[in-house]
C-alpha cells in the first residue's frame, strides 16, 4: 500500500493521514503544518514532502507528488506546509543521485574539455608529423626508443578520434536512426582503440624501463597496430554486422524531483545493450588493471634507481607524465557507487575529457 513504482523508500515508514469527514480539502490559503522527526542525516537534497496520488486507472497504484507541499529542515525535523489534506510523507532519495542542474553541468565540462583536448591532439600530431627525424637505430633498444613517439602518435590519434566521435553523438542523435548507429559504433570502437593504445603505451615502458635483457620483436610497431587497431574494430564491426541494435539512441534522463516521471536532459549515439555496455567495462578493466601493475614495477624502480643517481628525479617526472598516457584516471569509473558518485563523476569527466 502506498509504494509506487520505483519503491520510493519513506522517512521512518511513517505515513500520516489527515482527512475531514465534510469532503475533499484543497487549496488551502493557510497550508497545514506537518512535523516528521527522525534521527538520521538529511538535507534537501535528498528528503521532501510528499503527498499520494491515487492513480487514474483500475492498473494504476498511484505515485508520490510534492504539488502543494513545501520542505524545510531544521535539525532532526522535517517540516511540511501542504495546502491539502491527504495521505502525508517525506521521500528519500539516494545518497549520490544527479540532479538536472548536475548533469547540465557535467554535459558542459565534457563537451568543453573534449574540444580543448580535440584541438590540443590535432596540433599534437601536426607537430609530430612535421619534426618526426628518423634515425638509424643501432641497438634493440634503439629501436624501442625510436618506436616511442610513434606510439604516442598513434595513441593522440586515437584520442582525437575518441573526442570528435563524442561531441559528434549529442547532435546527430537528433538525426536518422541509421546514421546514429553509425556514430555510436564509431563512438565505440574510438574508445576500445584508445583503451588498447593506451595499454600498448604500458608494454612499451615495461620493455623499455623494467626488461633487463634487450629485445628484439621483429614487425614491432606493426604487430601492435593490429592489436590496438585491428582488434577493437574487428569486434566493433562484427557487433554493428550481426546485432547492429547494439547501438542507436541513448537518453541521459534525471527523475523530476521525486515523481514518478523522467525528463530527458539530452541524448547521445551510443550503446543500448547492457551485456555490450558491461562487456566494454570488463575490457577497460583488465587494461587498466594491467597498466596499473606496470606503472607500479616502473616506480619500484624508479625508486631505486634515486637511491643511485639524482637523474632519477627527472625519470619521475617523466612517469608522472606517462600516468595519462597509460589512462589511470579511467580507473574512475568504478567508483560510481554510494556517496563517491558524483565527486567521481565530476573528477571522472574533468580528468579524462582533458586527456588530450
Amino acid at each position: 500500500l502506498l509504494q509506487d513504482a520505483h519503491n520510493s523508500s519513506v522517512l521512518n515508514d511513517d505515513v500520516l493521514g489527515a482527512f475531514l469527514q465534510s469532503g475533499h480539502v484543497a487549496g488551502l490559503s493557510r497550508p497545514v503544518e506537518i512535523q516528521f522527526w527522525h534521527d538520521t542525516v538529511l538535507d534537501a537534497s535528498n528528503a521532501t514532502c510528499v503527498f499520494w496520488q491515487p492513480g487514474a486507472s483500475a492498473g494504476d497504484t498511484g505515485s508520490w507528488s510534492s504539488d502543494g507541499c513545501e520542505t524545510t529542515h531544521r535539525e532532526g525535523t522535517v517540516i511540511c506546509h501542504c495546502n491539502h489534506l491527504t495521505y502525508f510523507a517525506v521521500l528519500l532519495i539516494p545518497v549520490g543521485a544527479l540532479s538536472p542542474s548536475q548533469l547540465a553541468s557535467l554535459t558542459h565540462i565534457s563537451t568543453i574539455g573534449c574540444s580543448l583536448s580535440s584541438a590540443a591532439t590535432f596540433c599534437t600530431l601536426l607537430l609530430c608529423c612535421f619534426s618526426s627525424t628518423p634515425c638509424p637505430p643501432t641497438s634493440c633498444r634503439q629501436r624501442l626508443r625510436d618506436n616511442t613517439t610513434r606510439i604516442h602518435m598513434h595513441l593522440l590519434a586515437a584520442l582525437l578520434l575518441l573526442n570528435c566521435s563524442f561531441l559528434l553523438s549529442t547532435p546527430v542523435a537528433a538525426g536518422a536512426k541509421g546514421l546514429c548507429q553509425v556514430t555510436a559504433a564509431l563512438l565505440h570502437a574510438s574508445l576500445l582503440c584508445a583503451l588498447a593504445w593506451m595499454a600498448t603505451e604500458a608494454f612499451h615502458l615495461f620493455l623499455l624501463l623494467v626488461k633487463v635483457y634487450n629485445v628484439y620483436i621483429q614487425h614491432y610497431l606493426l604487430k601492435l597496430c593490429l592489436f590496438a587497431w585491428g582488434l577493437p574494430t574487428l569486434a566493433v564491426v562484427a557487433v554493428f554486422i550481426f546485432k547492429r541494435d547494439t547501438y542507436g539512441y541513448h537518453a541521459i534522463s534525471t527523475p523530476e524531483g521525486y515523481r514518478n516521471t523522467t525528463i530527458v536532459l539530452s541524448a547521445r549515439c551510443w550503446l543500448t545493450s547492457r551485456p555490450a555496455h558491461y562487456a566494454t567495462l570488463c575490457y577497460a578493466g583488465l587494461i587498466l588493471l594491467f597498466n596499473a601493475v606496470v606503472l607500479g614495477r616502473v616506480v619500484t624502480i624508479l625508486r631505486r634507481m634515486q637511491q643511485q643517481k639524482r637523474e632519477a628525479r627527472k625519470d619521475w617526472v617523466t612517469v608522472l607524465g606517462l600516468t595519462c598516457l597509460l589512462g589511470t584516471t579511467w580507473g574512475l569509473a568504478f567508483f560510481s557507487f554510494g556517496i563517491f558518485l558524483i565527486p567521481q563523476l565530476y573528477l571522472f569527466t574533468i580528468l579524462n575529457s582533458l586527456q588530450g
